[in-house]
């Protein structure tokens, strides 16, 4: 026995409005789904090698407080090119900023979740993307 994979399970309010976020806003694909009576009330969506499963929760099922403390971090390739992507979908994205020798840009979900997405860079830490300016990317820097 092994594992696999962690795939973190999201409970939603409104499942549609959470597959709009995370599959028309940030890409991600519905890769397996349960449609109890043709609606749909589960699904995993996934994009390259991160994935989530998001379930919409019916009245009194619905936890206050969720996501509290709770931060999903992707790592991707460029978090630069997502967060403009991001923008471009209409999604409030915050500016990306260096961490911890990462580009690191944050969405808040629907329903509360905060979902980072993180690259490598060599850019100083704690410099944003408008400090960075016009003075280039370079090598782990910000691709275009």
């Amino acid at each position: 026995m092994s594992i696999q994979r962690v795939v973190p399970f999201l409970a939603v309010a409104d499942i549609a409005r959470s597959v709009a976020f995370y599959v028309d806003g940030l890409g991600f694909e519905i890769k397996l789904q349960w449609r109890p009576g043709g609606e749909l009330r589960w699904c995993q969506i996934e994009q390259g090698g991160a994935a989530l499963m998001l379930q919409q929760h019916g009245p009194g099922q619905h936890a206050d407080g969720k996501g509290q403390g709770v931060v999903l971090c992707v790592f991707c390739d460029d978090a630069v090119v997502l967060y403009r992507r991001f923008l471009a979908n209409g999604i409030a994205a915050e500016e990306p900023y260096v961490g911890n020798a990462l580009w690191v840009t944050r969405v808040v979900d629907p329903d509360g979740y905060k979902v980072d997405f993180e690259s490598p860079t060599d850019v100083p830490e704690e410099m944003t993307l408008s400090q960075l300016g016009s003075k280039g990317a370079g090598e782990g820097g910000c691709r275009e």
